[in-house]
């Protein structure tokens, strides 16, 4: 590759995060409402989830149907943490919901996150931490494909299950109303734009972080292993070592999506953590483009979108809308809608140039006789005929 190549390249990638920066931290505060800025720091944690799916199942050829795990536990220790410092401010021992409850003494695992230090240290480690031991107690066995793809689904569904039969972290009700956010009351207008700016910064730098993954050596090595990972273990590679690198790095943005959605949304149950929101996630990244880079958030958002305004219109008909519309991607169109901005591009590349003005167009005849024929049309008798043009 030439510098003439790598500049323009480069140029477009700056371009690019400079367009999107413009469109999130200028456009959009200035032309949607309150409500629809907040959906909208909805739709990007969603995204967040996406930019990881796509490094992982485009790049990677993982299957990821359990990422509701690691957006659950991002989410439950961020909520954790806000409903104890609600609490603080009340002046009371528990929260709320446990005092309801009748629990009058918090849980052993919920003192540590007491702290907001130790909370944050544990939304940016554990998720990231269980995908490590899980990637390399399947990777190493080389389970991989289907298996693979029910083996974290399953682990999914056991998650929501576990979360629902537990009354210390709000059973099926899941942990709500908090009403601060590090010292910030996130009923105030202008601390959710702020929320809005922070998952905007985040997502535009996790896409940095996978663009220069993709681009890197081991974006090459990635991309081998999901095509040829015998022929990469040949060479002297261990491919389940990059998976189990992809698998945390997706692991690590769903965690931070989910400590997002908490204070975004205000709400967190085992409703949004378990298979069908794991599916969810998936849906939007087929959708969009699993290979490319940009296909995955723009899929994430659309769907989620969609889902928001649709749903109103016709409640029971958009799961099933939805279902189809994966089925047709994934049957029809594999590479998502950026494959089919990609493959327009390459037609009109493949088009030849039309003529300069006043020239007339040259037909091209050829033909693709064998050598062994050309001894054969040697012995044909010619006419004095023209050619035909």
């Amino acid at each position: 590759m030439t510098v003439s190549t790598i500049v323009p390249e480069r140029f477009r990638a700056a371009a690019g995060f400079g367009i999107a920066a413009i469109l999130l931290f200028a456009v959009a505060p200035a032309v949607l409402s309150d409500f629809r800025l907040s959906l909208l720091a909805k739709f990007l944690c969603y995204a967040l989830v996406a930019v990881g799916i796509g490094l992982a199942w485009g790049r990677g050829g993982m299957l990821t149907l359990g990422q509701g795990v690691f957006f659950g536990i991002g989410a439950y220790i961020m909520a954790m943490h806000l409903k104890m410092a609600d609490a603080t401010l009340r002046g009371d021992a528990v929260p709320d919901f446990m005092s309801i409850a009748g629990i009058r003494e918090l849980p052993s695992y919920w003192v540590p996150f007491a702290s907001p230090v130790v909370a944050v240290l544990g939304i940016l480690v554990l998720p990231g931490l269980l995908a490590l031991l899980l990637g390399l107690g399947v990777f190493k066995r080389r389970v991989k494909g289907a298996y693979f793809a029910i083996l974290s689904q399953a682990l999914a569904a056991a998650f929501a299950i576990l979360l629902v039969g537990q009354q210390s972290t709000g059973g099926s009700n899941g942990l709500n109303r908090f009403r601060t956010f590090f010292g910030f009351t996130l009923s105030d207008p202008a601390n959710q734009r702020m929320l809005f700016f922070v998952a905007a910064a985040t997502v535009l730098g996790a896409v940095y972080v996978v663009r220069a993954l993709m681009n890197s050596r081991y974006g090459e090595l990635l991309v081998a292993v999901r095509d040829q990972e015998e022929r990469v273990r040949f060479l002297g590679y261990d491919p389940a070592t990059i998976k189990v690198v992809a698998y945390v790095v997706a692991a690590f943005f769903a965690g931070l999506a989910g400590a997002l959605f908490v204070p975004i949304v205000g709400i967190v149950s085992p409703n949004d953590v378990g298979v069908v929101p794991s599916i969810a996630f998936l849906i939007g990244v087929a959708i969009g483009g699993r290979t490319t880079l940009l296909g995955p958030v723009l899929g994430a958002i659309g769907v989620a979108w969609a889902q928001t305004t649709l749903s109103e219109q016709f409640p029971s008909g958009w799961t099933y809308a939805q279902g189809l519309l994966f089925v047709v991607v994934v049957g029809f169109f594999p590479a998502g809608a950026a494959g089919l901005f990609a493959l327009r591009r390459q037609r009109q590349r493949m088009e030849p140039a039309p003529p300069a003005p006043g020239q007339r167009p040259v037909e091209l005849h050829t033909t693709t006789a064998p050598a062994d024929d050309v001894a054969t049309n040697a012995t044909t008798p010619t006419t004095d005929k023209e050619p035909v043009r």
